[in-house]
């Protein structure tokens, strides 16, 4: 028993010093990143060099990939999660060239967050110091993210107090990283109000799709004329779409949604040199919201769709080496996404679309059926997936299939995937009602 007790004080100390060297180790790496203002234009710099952020909002997906296709950054909504751990994270990170712009997680007003309760505050602000403390000597770490959109649905002003007070803490303990907050837009309320309590952040971020087409706009009648980034944006919005009759919103074409990324990554993001400093589009992953392919740059099956080549050609300058197919129409019934389709029970029916690949390759068509979505959240909160209808699907070849109608009546989706066998895929879904 003496030599077991003796062997396991040996094994302590041995890990102990291996934690203080390892600490010594990311201390003495530790990235310094400041936020300077030279010829009138705002930058972040890394070690003295000019950081431009070309990132992608990404918590437990393909880190490795993003960094292939010519990315330098990723930004995530707090530093834990259900899969990955921070520090996993942004070991990872470091491995791959990475910074992250790590998010801490704030309660919102419109979850039931109360900023008028100074104790629930007080907890709340000693946590995120314990999460600051951990992170702040990786050298991986870009930045601090303090809170995601706590301007959505909330009307408490002093939730910006309790986000100061906590910019003002970083500033304190982590004298290397910058502060931002991650805004629903952008407004002159919340803009006047950081000003009147002397705000410490060094720079806002901002979050807009569709619209961000108007964000110089936005930015002029909110007063702002400091730095900010562009924290997520990417395809438009579900609430900026056209809907059908029965209230399904209309989902863009994947290749649309390529389009429409590279439009607003020259016409806004990078055009304005003075005060942008760089982006995170949104999602370097997968998720339901409203539908499975809504928002994610990936399908459910881990295939690339067209926006990430399009960053790879924003990010790069260049195509990458085998590009995803493009889809020109698609019909259901001989009709359109926006043409109302009312279908019989029961009934057969033609689908079809047009799809091509700008590498020649050969092209696969699959396609699913899925009820309409019923579990319809806010802010990007979690939905559940909705459930596969099982139909007589017969494929005739060329673009061409016939499908079954389901015998319930009710709203339904048809999503259709134009596959190019090199793991890409374009895709389209097509609302329909059975009656």
């Amino acid at each position: 028993m003496k030599k077991l007790f003796i062997l396991c004080i040996a094994v302590s100390l041995s890990a102990a010093c291996n934690s203080d060297t390892k600490k010594e180790k990311m201390e003495q790496q530790v990235s310094k990143v400041e936020l300077r203002q030279t010829d009138g234009a705002y930058r972040l710099y890394v070690d003295g060099e000019e950081f431009f952020v070309r990132g992608a909002g990404c918590e437990c997906w393909d880190i490795a990939s993003l960094a292939a296709h010519g990315a330098n950054s990723f930004r995530t909504w707090m530093d834990s999660e259900v899969h990955r751990d921070g520090l996993e994270m942004l070991d990872e990170a470091e491995d791959h060239g990475l910074k992250i712009l790590m998010g801490l997680k704030l309660g919102r007003e419109r979850h039931g967050f109360d900023y008028d309760d100074e104790a629930a505050v007080a907890a709340q602000f000693e946590e995120i110091k314990k999460t600051v403390l951990r992170y702040k000597d990786h050298p991986a770490l870009l930045g601090w993210g303090i809170g995601n959109e706590l301007n959505l649905r909330a009307t408490n002003l002093k939730v910006w107090d309790a986000v100061n007070d906590i910019s003002k803490m970083i500033h304190k303990v982590d004298g290397n990283h910058p502060t931002t907050t991650m805004m629903a837009g952008i407004g002159k309320t919340e803009v006047d109000y950081l000003e009147q309590i002397g705000s410490d952040l060094d720079f806002i971020s901002i979050q807009m799709y569709g619209d961000i087409v108007n964000l110089q706009k936005r930015l002029d009648e909110a007063g702002y004329e400091g730095p900010y980034m562009v924290t997520e944006w990417g395809a438009t919005g579900h609430w900026e779409m056209p809907s059908t009759e029965w209230g399904a919103a209309i989902e863009q074409t994947s290749t649309e949604k390529a389009e429409a990324i590279i439009e607003r990554y020259n016409t806004v993001i990078r055009a304005d040199k003075e005060h942008c400093l760089g982006s995170y589009v949104f999602l370097w992953g997968q998720k339901q919201e409203r539908t499975p392919t809504w928002y994610g740059l990936f399908t459910e099956n881990g295939e690339e769709m067209e926006a990430i080549g399009a960053m790879h050609y924003l990010w790069t300058g260049q195509w990458p080496e085998n590009r995803c197919p493009e889809i020109s129409k698609a019909s259901l019934d001989g009709k359109g996404r926006f043409d109302n389709i009312r279908l019989e029970p029961g009934k057969e029916y033609p689908v079809s679309i047009n799809g091509s690949d700008p590498d020649g390759d050969s092209l696969k068509i699959r396609m699913e059926i899925l009820h309409e979505s019923t579990d319809l959240k806010d802010g990007g909160d979690l939905e559940s997936r909705p459930d596969r209808v099982a139909s007589a699907i017969t494929d005739i070849g060329d673009g061409h299939m016939n499908f079954t109608a389901p015998d319930k009546p009710g709203p339904y989706r048809i999503f259709l995937y134009v596959l190019d066998g090199n793991n890409h895929a374009a895709t389209v879904n097509i609302p329909f009602f059975v009656e």
